[in-house]
């Protein structure tokens, strides 16, 4: 599928994202078509990247070899049923964005036969280091899975999961991951401001030395605990920080704490399938 037409069904934040990455990294622009509900979110997209627009999606779905659903998770039911019989006219391949819902939800809200994608990225794809799970059903085929493949790696990487319901423990990890990260930056911030360090003093260490700590996991063969070995010296300032979060028992509360938005990614599932 060489430069097939890609429209987007949403404007907003995500797909402004990746439409901006796939043209940074070459797409020609004038294969994507974006639509909106409102003209001034379009303008907003035509100054990040010159792609085709459009207020009509019906006419956006009769170019298109790849649709990508980038609505809210509350409105995709009423909008997939709006564009079902242009979607089912045209057949192509249907990428949603929105979390939570099902392939069997978008099967009977668009009708069967239908070559269908689940992706999860997450916010920083907005800075082009994104992290984004994908699950195919069996009507993809290769050319489609490398298309969806290629679209989300111009926004950070991608991977596949094996099994739909993988796509929930992906929310966990990844999809609600930048969170629990931005908490512990939060609260070493503070920790430091306690300490006796200014505000931005202990906000610029906080930022830089979890950037530092990610490229470093991101750059090793190690693996993070072997890391986390390396720095903590035996007797050490570092290894007393360490023995007190396991005795306060953080890898136990990160591991309820995911558990819980897997568990509540799989109950909003069935609330908006209902």
């Amino acid at each position: 599928m060489a430069d097939p037409i890609i429209a987007f069904i949403g404007a907003g934040n995500m797909s402004s994202t990746i439409i901006g990455g796939l043209v940074a990294k070459g797409y020609p622009a004038a294969n994507i078509i974006a639509t909106a509900t409102r003209q001034a979110s379009l303008d907003k997209l035509t100054a990040i990247a010159p792609v085709t627009t459009t207020l009509d999606n019906q006419a956006a779905i009769a170019q298109a070899d790849v649709v990508v659903l980038g609505v809210k998770p509350q409105v995709m039911k009423s909008v997939c049923l709006t564009l079902a019989p242009a979607i089912q006219a045209k057949k192509p391949l249907v990428i949603s964005l929105a979390a939570g819902l099902t392939l069997n939800s978008f099967s009977e809200w668009l009708g069967e036969g239908l070559a269908l994608v689940r992706c999860m990225p997450n916010t920083p794809s907005l800075v082009q280091c994104g992290a984004s799970g994908l699950y195919g059903n069996a009507a993809v085929s290769p050319a489609q899975r490398d298309m969806a493949d290629s679209m989300m790696k111009a926004v950070g990487i991608s991977l596949w999961v094996e099994q739909e319901s993988d796509i929930d423990a992906v929310t966990a990890v990844s999809g609600s991951g930048p969170a629990y990260y931005f908490l512990v930056m939060e609260a070493m911030q503070a920790a430091g401001v306690q300490l006796g360090l200014s505000p931005e003093v202990a906000r610029q260490l906080t930022l830089q030395t979890a950037l530092g700590a990610a490229t470093m996991a991101s750059q090793s063969s190690d693996e993070a605990a072997e890391l986390r070995r390396k720095v903590t010296s035996p007797g050490g300032t570092t290894e007393q920080a360490i023995l007190s979060l396991q005795a306060d028992g953080l890898e136990a509360m990160f591991a309820k704490a995911m558990t819980a938005c897997r568990d509540r990614a799989i109950v909003m599932a069935k609330e908006m399938a209902g």
